[in-house]
């Protein structure tokens, strides 16, 4: 007996897959096509001053975009600067929370034009950073200086950073505390040969010579660092006898010449009474004599 024969029904789910594979090949093509012109970053790079953090890398994007990451070490990751053509990107704010910590960074490049991209995209990862030990000391200034005879005295100013606490930003020393060192390089106006003297505090006092004029200026160090212990020097500040000698010369004058007009009159009144007792003596001899 045969067996009856008829059309065969389609399996709807057979087609669901069929579709499902056949998409993710589409995607697959497109997402190729779509990174082929895309350039994975290099050359990443820190820089750091006074914990202001940022990450440079190149090169200058041409068919793509980049986008940021950044993650503590066994931390996640966090996107900061997204899909842009910038070749840097700013990390302060995540790197200041904990300065200590120690922070990793990575660059993404995705085509310019893959809206929904779901691809892969190449990237590059930074080497570590850890803010405490490695960012840049700022340049420090002298805040205030004086020279008195045989000592000069100079204060030196902190250079602010980009921590802050109940909204007040952190200086070094608040930062740093006794790990922070200061070095004043100073010399005579009229020498080129520099001496140093080094303190942990702001303070300096230093024996020099009686009207000397001196010049002199600061350094920031962190002694116990391997790497980025000093900052830049301050600008070159310096003293000026010849203003307290001036000063002193100009009250001595002044004495003097109030000294010579207190002279000048008690002189003039002097004469004047002179010149008034002789003419009324003149007069008492030329006047004519009385007859009884």
């Amino acid at each position: 007996m045969a067996t009856p024969t008829g059309s065969r029904v389609p399996c709807p789910e057979a087609a669901v897959v069929r579709t499902l594979l056949l998409g993710w090949i589409l995607l697959q093509v497109a997402g190729a096509a779509g990174t082929r012109d895309v350039v994975a970053a290099y050359n990443l790079t820190w820089k750091s001053t006074n914990f202001k953090t940022i990450l440079e890398w190149e090169p200058k994007p041409i068919n793509h975009v980049y986008t940021v990451e950044i993650s503590p070490r066994s931390g996640n990751w966090k996107r900061k600067c997204f899909y842009t053509t910038n070749t840097e990107c700013d990390l302060t704010d995540e790197v200041v929370k904990d300065v200590n910590q120690i922070y990793t960074a990575r660059v993404s490049s995705y085509p310019a034009n893959a809206t929904g991209f779901s691809g892969e995209p190449p990237f590059t990862n930074s080497l570590e950073f850890t803010p405490y030990l490695e960012t840049n000391l700022g340049r420090p200034a002298i805040q205030s200086f004086e020279q008195v005879g045989t000592k000069l005295n100079v204060t030196v100013q902190d250079a602010r950073t980009l921590l802050r606490v109940n909204g007040t930003y952190l200086s070094l020393r608040d930062v740093f505390g006794k790990n922070l060192s200061y070095t004043l390089y100073y010399w005579k106006a009229s020498s080129t040969g520099k001496k140093t003297a080094k303190t942990n505090t702001n303070e300096f006092l230093i024996d020099v010579d009686q009207g000397e004029d001196y010049c002199f200026n600061v350094q920031a160090v962190i002694p116990s660092r391997r790497t980025n212990q000093k900052s830049l020097e301050s600008p070159i500040e310096c003293t000026s006898q010849e203003k307290g000698v001036s000063g002193e010369t100009s009250i001595i004058i002044g004495a003097v010449v109030i000294v010579i007009i207190i002279l000048i009159v008690i002189l003039t009144v002097c004469l004047y009474k002179c010149r008034k007792a002789r003419a009324g003596h003149v007069g008492k001899e030329h006047a004519p004599l009385s007859t009884v």
